[in-house]
């Protein structure tokens, strides 16, 4: 692909469906190699919004409206960024010659829901995951239970970001309010879940995984080293890169890592989710974008994961070399307010080796991510714990 000038006919367009911190991330990146950004969400003033060359807030759950808006804008690339989008709308527009979807059409519909993915992973490549049951009802999610997945058990709506909706049950009398949980943090397929089994782990890690043409023009593969992070209640609140790994189980997950992309096929970056358990590793999730976990590349790799994503999608080359030992922790909104106000910045860069991302969403909530830390170290201990101290120097006021 030829990289034109913006706003003139030669212009590369892209189109981000999705334009919170992570597309924001993207745009930035995208720009940087002169590409021509459409920003669309569902809302107005998205971050990403805020640096694109154009924006948009549309419904993307509404097949009408989002095959409009790609007739009028007629991007080369359209990049899926979240997973509440028509895909069904994507499959038919890229068959039909309008547009490419990264990774692929098929890629965005099957990740776009839990089932399609998991289906993907257990049932027609084999890969080891926990056991887990569907249910629209919840007379069927307690027969899924009671029928052998069993307690602890996680409850997640079939299609939601983030983890909402997301929760661990430990016995029979948690099981409906995870239930009732689910539906309220689903974004559409609402009354729906996945039931799974809980894995006895170590840790999780994020396996970033890069598509990307080679010299000799075919796709290959590019593994970034495993990220470490933590979760609660599925929502990233840590990570931390390099995870230690045993070599045995590095190399299990990057071959399930490989298996679920080539088979999922296109260009760009792939977050990879697994359990590990001393050299035993399970398939989790796959996302076909940058992942919230990655955000530590920002100050640990060459190329961050934004910017691999970007090189990968033009057809450019990409370096995932890790650069140095890092970290990063999440800054809460703390409050439910609009155009919030943050205190304490200076303070918190001035921790030496260390960053910092405010997302400038427009509307705060107490638990809504509305910027990270970051930072480097030694060591991933020593990174966690300035990054963790940065965060916390972050004071979101009204």
């Amino acid at each position: 692909m030829h990289i034109g000038t913006p706003l003139t006919p030669s212009a590369t367009k892209v189109m981000l469906l999705g334009a919170g911190e992570l597309g924001k991330e993207v745009i930035i990146a995208l720009q940087r190699l002169g590409v021509e950004v459409i920003a669309v969400d569902r809302y107005d003033n998205a971050p990403g919004h805020q640096v694109a060359h154009r924006a948009h807030a549309i419904d993307m759950t509404n097949g009408n409206v989002l095959s409009r808006l790609i007739d009028s804008e007629l991007p080369h690339l359209v990049v899926p960024e979240i997973e509440a989008i028509a895909t069904e709308t994507l499959l038919e527009l890229e068959q039909a010659g309008v547009c490419r979807v990264i990774p692929t059409a098929r890629a965005a519909n099957l990740t776009m829901n839990r089932e399609g993915i998991r289906r993907l992973a257990a049932e027609t490549l084999k890969l080891p995951t926990s056991p887990y049951a569907f249910a629209d009802s919840f007379e069927e999610l307690q027969a899924a239970v009671d029928g052998g997945i069993g307690y602890p058990c996680v409850i997640k709506p079939v299609m939601s970001s983030s983890g909402k909706g997301q929760s661990k049950v430990d016995g029979p009398d948690g099981l409906k309010a995870a239930w009732d949980y689910a539906n309220a943090g689903g974004r559409v397929a609402k009354g729906r879940v996945i039931v799974e089994g809980f894995v006895d782990f170590d840790y999780e890690i994020t396996q970033l995984t890069v598509r990307a043409m080679g010299e000799d023009g075919r796709v290959q593969a590019h593994f970034c080293e495993p990220i470490g992070h933590i979760q609660v209640k599925g929502d990233y609140v840590e990570s931390w890169q390099p995870q230690a790994m045993s070599p045995a189980a590095l190399e299990q997950a990057r071959a399930i890592a490989k298996a679920v992309t080539d088979d999922l096929g296109g260009l760009g970056l792939f977050g990879v989710e697994c359990f590990v358990k001393g050299d035993r590793v399970w398939f989790s999730e796959v996302s076909p974008r940058p992942h919230d976990t990655g955000m530590v590349t920002l100050i640990t790799q060459r190329q961050n994961e934004f910017e691999l994503h970007a090189r990968a999608i033009l057809g450019l080359p990409v370096d995932a070399g890790l650069r140095n030992p890092g970290a990063s922790a999440v800054i809460y909104g703390g409050m439910d307010a609009a155009g919030i106000r943050y205190e304490g910045v200076a303070e918190a860069l001035a921790m030496p080796g260390t960053d910092l991302r405010l997302f400038g969403k427009p509307v705060a909530f107490e638990r809504r991510r509305m910027g990270v830390a970051l930072a480097e170290g030694r060591d991933t201990n020593e990174a966690r714990a300035k990054a963790k101290q940065v965060a916390a120097r972050v004071r979101p006021v009204r």
